[in-house]
Formats: C-alpha cells, structure tokens, sequence
C-alpha cells in the first residue's frame, strides 16, 4: 500500500513538469497556422520599434555625476 501512495504521488508531481514541457509537439507544425508575415512589413514594424526604442533612449536624461554603487559605504 505504501509503495502504491509514493508511486500516485510520484506521478502527481511529474505531470506538470510534463504539461510545461510542450507534450512532444513541435510548434509550427499544425495545419492550422497563420501565414508567416512577408518580409517587408516585418521589417517596417522592426524598423518602427527601433525608432521608438532610440527615442525613448533619448528622452532618458544624462546624469550629472557618474553613478557610483558603493558611495553610501565610503
């Protein structure tokens, strides 16, 4: 009886390791699938994000002094 409880246990703990791990299907491979983007349209809305990347990069302004982690400790 006991080694029927640790097996059930067992077993409840490796299924959700099981479920995250994909159960073997291979992602990409159903009929189902949308259409890859063309080309082109995927890269104008990269080039949108890195433009919106660069001007939040540019709205963040430069300090004053540089930064210096142990300057409470000194």
């Amino acid at each position: 009886m006991r080694i029927l409880v640790i097996a059930a246990a067992l077993l409840a703990l490796a299924m959700p390791a099981m479920a995250q791990m994909g159960g073997g299907r291979q992602r990409g491979m159903h009929r189902d699938a949308p259409a890859a983007p063309d080309n082109a349209a995927l890269k104008k809305k990269r080039d949108a994000e890195a433009r919106a990347a660069k001007a939040a990069m540019d709205k963040i302004p430069e300090p004053k002094e540089k930064y210096d982690p142990w300057k409470i400790e000194r």
